[in-house]
Protein backbone atom coordinates (compact mmCIF):
# COMPACT_ATOMS: atom_id res chain seq x y z
CA UNK A 1 0.00 0.00 0.00
CA UNK A 2 1.31 3.45 -1.01
CA UNK A 3 1.45 6.36 1.57
CA UNK A 4 -0.34 9.27 0.44
CA UNK A 5 2.39 12.64 0.54
CA UNK A 6 2.92 13.87 4.50
CA UNK A 7 0.95 17.44 5.17
CA UNK A 8 0.43 19.10 8.22
CA UNK A 9 -2.74 17.65 10.55
CA UNK A 10 -4.30 18.89 13.55
CA UNK A 11 -5.54 16.69 16.59
CA UNK A 12 -7.33 18.78 18.66
CA UNK A 13 -8.60 17.11 22.34
CA UNK A 14 -11.34 19.58 23.58
CA UNK A 15 -12.55 20.34 26.65
CA UNK A 16 -10.55 21.48 29.72
CA UNK A 17 -11.32 23.93 32.10
CA UNK A 18 -7.98 25.47 32.26
CA UNK A 19 -4.40 25.75 30.12
CA UNK A 20 -2.92 23.47 32.73
CA UNK A 21 -5.38 20.79 32.62
CA UNK A 22 -4.50 20.62 28.44
CA UNK A 23 -0.66 21.11 28.75
CA UNK A 24 -0.83 18.37 31.52
CA UNK A 25 -1.82 15.86 28.42
CA UNK A 26 1.69 16.63 26.46
CA UNK A 27 3.87 14.20 28.14
CA UNK A 28 1.62 11.49 28.21
CA UNK A 29 1.08 11.90 24.21
CA UNK A 30 4.51 12.59 24.08
CA UNK A 31 5.32 9.66 25.15
CA UNK A 32 3.03 8.02 22.44
CA UNK A 33 4.46 9.51 19.26
CA UNK A 34 7.48 8.90 20.70
CA UNK A 35 8.26 6.09 22.63
CA UNK A 36 12.67 6.76 23.07
CA UNK A 37 12.53 10.18 24.02
CA UNK A 38 16.41 9.66 23.46
CA UNK A 39 16.49 8.19 19.88
CA UNK A 40 18.55 9.40 17.29
CA UNK A 41 16.64 11.89 15.06
CA UNK A 42 14.72 11.89 12.77
CA UNK A 43 10.91 11.00 14.91
CA UNK A 44 8.52 8.90 12.82
CA UNK A 45 6.57 11.93 12.84
CA UNK A 46 7.11 15.89 13.00
CA UNK A 47 5.35 16.64 16.38
CA UNK A 48 4.44 20.28 18.08
CA UNK A 49 1.43 21.54 20.49
CA UNK A 50 -0.42 24.82 20.88
CA UNK A 51 -3.25 25.73 23.07
CA UNK A 52 -6.62 27.40 21.16
CA UNK A 53 -9.92 28.24 22.74
CA UNK A 54 -12.03 25.36 22.80
CA UNK A 55 -15.67 25.05 21.52
CA UNK A 56 -17.14 26.93 23.99
CA UNK A 57 -15.60 30.36 25.48
CA UNK A 58 -15.27 28.14 29.13
CA UNK A 59 -13.03 25.62 27.66
CA UNK A 60 -9.55 25.27 26.15
CA UNK A 61 -8.33 22.46 23.82
CA UNK A 62 -4.72 21.26 23.61
CA UNK A 63 -3.81 21.23 19.70
CA UNK A 64 -1.21 18.39 18.45
CA UNK A 65 0.03 19.47 15.55
CA UNK A 66 1.75 16.49 13.29
CA UNK A 67 3.39 16.44 9.41
CA UNK A 68 2.12 12.94 8.43
CA UNK A 69 0.23 10.70 5.79
CA UNK A 70 -3.83 11.15 6.57
CA UNK A 71 -3.37 7.62 7.47
CA UNK A 72 -0.52 8.37 10.33
CA UNK A 73 -2.33 11.43 11.51
CA UNK A 74 -5.56 9.02 12.06
CA UNK A 75 -3.84 6.57 13.68
CA UNK A 76 -2.12 8.93 16.02
CA UNK A 77 -5.65 10.45 16.73
CA UNK A 78 -7.25 6.86 17.68
CA UNK A 79 -4.10 6.72 19.99
CA UNK A 80 -4.95 10.28 21.66
CA UNK A 81 -8.35 9.52 21.95
CA UNK A 82 -7.22 5.94 23.35
CA UNK A 83 -5.36 7.60 25.97
CA UNK A 84 -7.89 10.71 26.83
CA UNK A 85 -10.08 7.23 27.09
CA UNK A 86 -13.70 9.37 25.78
CA UNK A 87 -13.67 11.44 28.27
CA UNK A 88 -12.48 14.20 25.92
CA UNK A 89 -13.96 14.70 22.09
CA UNK A 90 -10.95 14.29 20.09
CA UNK A 91 -10.72 15.42 16.10
CA UNK A 92 -8.30 15.19 13.60
CA UNK A 93 -8.19 17.86 10.51
CA UNK A 94 -6.08 19.51 7.63
CA UNK A 95 -4.04 22.43 9.33
CA UNK A 96 -2.70 25.31 7.68
CA UNK A 97 1.31 24.78 6.89
CA UNK A 98 2.26 28.67 7.34
CA UNK A 99 1.21 27.76 11.29
CA UNK A 100 2.81 24.66 11.64
CA UNK A 101 5.94 25.71 9.41
CA UNK A 102 8.48 24.47 12.39
CA UNK A 103 6.51 20.87 11.61
CA UNK A 104 7.71 20.83 7.94
CA UNK A 105 11.43 22.41 8.20
CA UNK A 106 11.59 19.14 11.03
CA UNK A 107 10.55 16.87 7.92
CA UNK A 108 12.52 18.10 5.58
CA UNK A 109 15.67 18.71 7.26
CA UNK A 110 15.62 15.10 9.12
CA UNK A 111 14.91 13.66 5.53
CA UNK A 112 17.69 15.45 4.17
CA UNK A 113 15.45 18.02 1.50
CA UNK A 114 15.54 21.28 0.54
Amino acid sequence: MVEDEPTVYEIRIHGYPTSQEALALQLPIERLLCLDPDHAPPCEIPWSFTLTDGDDDASTALVLGVYASSGRATQAADQVCTLVGGTRTVAVSEGEAGEWEELVQQYRFEKGLR
